[in-house]
């Protein structure tokens, strides 16, 4: 057998009193997906350990099955082995957004989903003002890059900047937790605030202003470690061969580290303008030589985080009939049997615009074994599926045994 996960990110929510207290995925209509919960197995899966924050990097890391006390060290270390960013010894890696603050309060933690061509413009600008042979910037995609800093430490209090829209950035500037890091913490002050100054006169920004845009006029660095040492997927469950699919350096650096072939889309934005159909087609063609297929889209999370409750149904929504529906229909026609899951990572509500660790709903469709009886997929009707409320390394057991 072989083995397709959908992960939709943030796709869960919470019910929603201007929408009769219905959630997006109970608003959209989304009739492929919903078969797959009438024809598979159902649960909810707890994706973020106790105590840990609930980013996307510690929740797909828990989906693939990942111990992520013992292992994670950081977000930037995983984007850095998305980009091919070789860490020594002693770089500490920073995952570098390139956010909008207005007046003394973080506007957003995208600066407006500032484009591939203005931001590497403006982190090349960066690395001519403020980078040495120990401060380097790396260029990413969209608002996300990375910071490396040699001999940094990493004992820090970092905020991610999407948990803090509309608040006070001086409340939320990295501080130490241990004396030995607060150098490290006064030196990321230091650069965010000369990024402040550096940044909002430069051109691409006044040309964004002038057009109502938001502003890319600050760094924010947060999720500081080291390269950390991960498991394959191969060596914890035996999987062959893998690959990831996404548009996100976070993903995409957690899929090298799995061992995974990491497959890049022409298109894939991690928005809801993504090339679906196009990353749809490539996990069918990638599932010809590889046994297992990590399907990551991004764009129910950014319209969570944006509050848009239409844009978000309309993503879960596209999710259903650009991708999912072509999957069952293309593996239906195989002659191996295909197994397919769905899930997001972690809930990123509406109301609220940022990530909880509240379980996730999931299924598991295998051909050759009966429903559990769920008529449709939300955050409610799985609950009465037959796997129960399943935590971390427990889902993808699951898939694959």
């Amino acid at each position: 057998m072989k083995y397709i996960i959908v992960l939709g990110d943030g796709m869960a929510d919470e019910p929603l009193k201007n929408y009769g207290g219905k959630t997006p995925l109970q608003l959209a209509n989304i009739p492929a997906i919903d078969r797959l919960a009438k024809l598979g197995r159902c649960g909810q899966l707890q994706t973020v350990p106790e105590g840990m924050h609930p980013g996307s990097e510690i929740a797909n890391m828990s989906v693939l099955g990942y111990d992520v006390a013992k292992v994670f060290e950081g977000r930037g270390t995983l984007e850095a082995a998305s980009m091919r960013v070789t860490l020594e010894k002693g770089d500490l890696a920073l995952r570098c957004n390139l956010i909008s603050v207005e007046g003394e309060n973080i506007k957003n933690h995208s600066a407006g989903h500032i484009s591939n061509e203005e931001s590497h413009e403006l982190i090349d600008f960066l690395n001519e003002k403020l980078g040495s042979e120990t401060i380097i910037f790396h260029k990413g995609v969209s608002y996300r890059h990375l910071l490396v800093i040699k001999g940094g430490k990493k004992q820090m209090a970092c905020t991610p900047p999407h948990d803090v829209p509309g608040k006070p950035f001086k409340d939320y500037l990295p501080k130490a937790k241990e004396d030995e890091a607060i150098s490290t913490a006064e030196l990321l002050n230091e650069l965010i605030l000369k990024s402040m100054e550096l940044l909002s006169e430069h051109p691409i920004n006044q040309k964004r202003k002038a057009a109502g845009k938001d502003m890319a006029n600050s760094i924010w660095p947060w999720s500081p470690g080291y390269k950390p040492q991960m498991p394959t997927l191969k060596e914890m469950f035996g999987v062959e061969k893998s690959a990831v699919i996404s548009a996100v350096d976070l993903i995409q650096g957690i899929g090298v580290y799995a061992g995974m072939d990491v497959i890049h889309v022409e298109g894939a934005t991690g928005l809801y303008d993504t090339n679906y159909e196009g990353k749809a087609k490539a996990t069918m063609e990638a599932l010809k030589d590889h046994d297992l297929i990590y399907l990551h889209i991004e764009a129910s999370d950014e319209a969570g985080h944006e509050g848009d409750v239409e844009l978000k149904t309309k993503t879960i929504e596209y999710l259903d009939y650009r991708v999912v529906k072509y999957l069952v229909e293309e593996t239906s026609k195989m002659d191996e049997s295909v197994a397919i899951a769905v899930l997001p990572d972690h809930p990123t509500p509406c109301a609220t615009t940022v990530h909880t660790s509240d379980p996730v709903p999931f299924i598991i469709y295998k051909p050759e074994v009966e429903g559990d009886g769920v008529e449709a997929y939300d955050e409610f009707t799985v609950q009465k599926g037959d796997y129960g409320l399943l935590h971390g390394a427990e889902f993808i057991k699951a898939l694959i045994s």
